[in-house]
Order: C-alpha cells, then structure tokens, then sequence
C-alpha cells in the first residue's frame, strides 16, 4: 500500500508491524488523511497472519503534536460529528486483536495522547511530553480524551490535566500511570521492540482473547467481569495453540504456534 501521511514497515523477524506517523514538518499533526490511513494499516495489519504485534510511533522528533488545528478551524458542528473521528480510530486500535504498543517521544497532545492512550501499552523517551491542551484552544479532548485519560490516571488527575491543559514530563506520565516506563530517546524503538518480542512468542489466540477480556471487563461489574474472562478462557480451548501449549509444557520444549 502506498501513504502520504504514515510509513509501515513489518519486521518478520519479529512478527512486529510498525506504523510510524509522518508528518514531521507539522509535528505529525493528525488530519483526516492520516486517520483514514492509519485505520488502513491497522486493517492490513490485523489481516497479517505473519504480524502478532504492532508498534505505532512518530517520525521525526514528536509522536503527534495533536489534531490539525489549520484544518479545523472554519469546521462547522455539523462538519465535525459526521467527519471520521479520531474516536473511530480509537475504538479500532483497541478491537485490533494483535497488542498495539505506543512509542512516545517528543511531543503526545491532544489528538495525539487520545491515539496512545488506546494503545495496550505505551513506552515514553525522555523527551516525551504529554497532555490534553485542547482548553487552550477552545474545546475539549474530542478522541475519547476525558474518558480514556480518566481510567488511567484517575479522575482527580484528569480534571487537572484536562482542565488546566498542562503538559506534563514522561517521568511525570510514568509517575500517575500514563505510560508504563521511561527510557533515553536513543533506547525507545528498541524498548517498544523488546517488549513486542516478549508478546510475539506466545500464542496469537491467547493474545487476543487476553486483550479483548481486559478491555471489555475493566469498566463492568465484577461478576460481568469474570462471566467475560470465563467466557474467553473456555473459548482458548476451541484453538489448536491451546494444545500446542499444554503439550510443549508436558513435553519440556517451546511451542510452535500457528495461530489458530
């Protein structure tokens, strides 16, 4: 496929895929054309048997800087509600089954933290710095900004962050949970790479079913929860790699997976 707005490339040693944001000249300020293409590569991806994790990053020096503000402005409501939201985009990294995996450096705002909040994991650079600015300009986070950010760090903390528009330091997101760990800009894709190697070898059904249950039972009541949990746990044993599994575990070697 061919993009103007985002790179990929796919790494079969790993069985990583990687969508890099590539706007650097605007600081990877997210349009509609990046959406729409970041939404490709993600379906491409998630087609991919030979791809089991995925890793989104910025290029140049920022993640995303946030929304496209230059081609907002003169947006009508009416524009706005019907546009391919960011909030659609959310939701699609979030049912993809493969893990998604935020490599953050430079700037992560607005638009931009709303699409690695809905990554499974999010891995910061020194560099990083991070926020919902949107007050600043006039209007609130509109990429599931105020509710994502609020699950994670708390609702205390995201009023503080929503309402001031205040940027805070990747040791500060690491701090109040934002992101799961800090590294030298230098280690970061490496890092993001490391942690996709230590989910690729396990099994993709697994994987899946392990994503969609924590992201379905993390806001439910508990005995939804764990009928949820159950419900993929039993559904593993429909998959030849639950076999696979148990058998290279009583048989003291690694399993080979197959995916299905």
């Amino acid at each position: 496929m061919s993009f103007t707005t985002i790179l990929i490339e796919k790494r079969q040693e790993d069985r990583v895929g990687i969508i890099t944001l590539n706007r650097p000249e605007v600081r990877n300020a997210i349009d509609l054309t990046m959406r729409e293409e970041v939404a490709q590569a993600l379906s491409a991806f998630e087609q991919d048997g030979e791809v089991r994790a995925i890793i989104l990053t910025g290029g140049g020096k920022d993640f995303a800087a946030g929304a496209d503000i230059a081609a907002m402005v003169e947006k009508t409501a009416l524009e706005q509600f019907y546009r391919l939201s960011l909030v659609e985009l959310t939701f699609q990294l979030e049912k993809t089954s493969k893990p998604i995996i935020a490599a953050i450096a430079g700037f992560c705002l607005g638009g931009g933290c709303e699409l690695a909040m809905a990554c499974d994991v999010r891995i910061a650079a020194k560099s990083a710095k991070l926020g919902q600015a949107e007050i600043n300009v006039g209007i609130i986070p509109g990429g599931g900004g105020t509710v994502r950010l609020t699950r994670l760090v708390g609702i205390g903390k995201a009023k503080e962050l929503v309402l001031t528009g205040k940027i805070i330091s990747g040791e500060e997101a690491c701090r109040i949970n934002l992101v799961s760990s800090v590294v030298e800009d230098d280690q970061l894709m490496e890092e993001a790479l490391k942690m996709a190697r230590m989910m690729t070898k396990h099994s993709p059904v697994a994987l899946g079913l392990a994503k969609y249950s924590i992201q379905n039972a993390a806001n439910t009541d508990l005995r939804t929860a764990a009928a949820i949990e159950n419900a993929c746990f039993s559904m593993a044993f429909s998959s030849g790699d639950q076999k696979e599994g148990m058998r290279a575990f009583l048989e003291k070697r690694k399993p080979d997976y197959k995916g299905k």
